[in-house]
């Protein structure tokens, strides 16, 4: 079986082609033939030595797939042989509230991920996917997706009529503009290029904000907000980010954090506004099963297609993480996995 591995510290270039035996299958378990992979930041950090792994040396790298069942092991109930599924991030988190054992298995870090020919999985790690979506686009449902939706819907509670920041104009993002728009949430957006902000435009986008041109841009958004500030904030920038975030969050408003682009992970935040402004914050860890099947459900009604800047032939897979890690894409980065590669 081909499949591609990589050292956690080494740095893009160990991005590396192997060839792994087929194992039998167990109880519960499925075998996927993978057509496409989603990546994400938490890709690049899993190279850079930034995110933890569980034991040592070369790893599978990726969290998010969609292909085709292709044999089902004893026990299983939920799939036959030829559905179009697409891997949940937390394979052992079905639903509820988070817990340290849901989370304790992850694909790509804690355990062996899905940049391969093919993926052995446990049935409950698996979600259908919407009919009317290519692989390509299923594959950006796993993390992206369900983080949008978590942040949106669970920890925000946002509903019809609110208003929410968005900051760039990356995966999770712009999934969060699509599904907001489709809820009828109001939507301001940030970003450095006016050019992905008139895409953002055209995907609904009600307030555009240029960062660069604007530096103190929760000042804008107050005034788009006649001063009252937004109902959440879907926070991705952390320390270069996180004191403007606060700022722009209305008396009672929530701020999302759901990564650390700009300034990591580091960062000292004044509670003093947090505290006056009964605002509050929450880490957005992913989500459930359960989670990315409301998403999945949502998207087949409204027909919504999720966002994809480009897609890379498996053999361009150091190229992928190459343009993710350049801040360019607009959207979800896909590698596409073919039959024999």
């Amino acid at each position: 079986m081909h499949a591609y591995q990589i050292t956690p510290g080494g740095g893009i270039d160990s991005l590396e082609a192997v060839k792994l035996p087929k194992r039998e299958l167990q109880y519960h378990e499925v075998r996927v033939k993978v057509r496409a992979v989603s990546l994400n930041y938490r890709d690049l950090m899993v190279a850079q030595g930034t995110y933890p792994t569980s034991g040592e040396g070369a790893v599978v790298p990726g969290s998010d797939a969609a292909g085709e069942v292709v044999e089902v092991g004893p026990g299983v109930e939920r799939f036959r042989v030829g559905d179009r599924v697409a891997t949940a991030f937390f394979p052992e988190w079905e639903e509820g509230k988070v817990t340290p054992g849901k989370t304790a298995v992850t694909l790509g870090a804690g355990s062996n991920g899905v940049l391969s020919e093919e993926l052995v999985i446990k049935e409950g790690g698996l979600v259908g996917v919407p009919a009317h979506l290519s692989y390509e686009e299923a594959a950006t449902l796993t993390c992206a997706g369900v983080t949008a939706w978590n942040a949106l819907f669970v920890e925000g509670g946002v509903k019809a009529g609110d208003t929410v920041l968005l900051l760039g104009t990356g995966g999770v993002s712009v999934w969060a503009l699509q599904l907001a728009k489709a809820a009828g949430v109001r939507t301001i957006v940030t970003s450095s290029s006016d050019t992905k902000l008139e895409r953002a435009r055209a995907l609904g986008a009600d307030v555009l904000i240029n960062y660069r041109k604007t530096p103190e841009w929760q000042d804008e958004v107050l005034r788009a907000t006649n001063g009252e500030g937004v109902d959440l904030v879907l926070e991705v920038g952390g320390q270069d980010t996180l004191a403007r975030s606060i700022a722009s969050a209305g008396m009672g408003g929530k701020v999302a954090v759901i990564g650390g682009l700009g300034g990591g992970f580091e960062t000292s935040v004044q509670l003093l506004g947090i505290v006056i402004g009964g605002k509050s914050m929450s880490g957005i860890y992913v989500g459930s099963r359960k989670m990315q099947e409301d998403l999945s459900r949502l998207v087949s009604q409204r027909n919504i297609k999720p966002v994809v800047d480009r897609v890379f032939d498996i053999h361009e897979a150091r190229e992928a993480y190459q343009h993710l890690a350049s801040g360019n894409h607009f959207g979800k980065v896909v590698i596409s996995v073919k039959p024999r590669y």
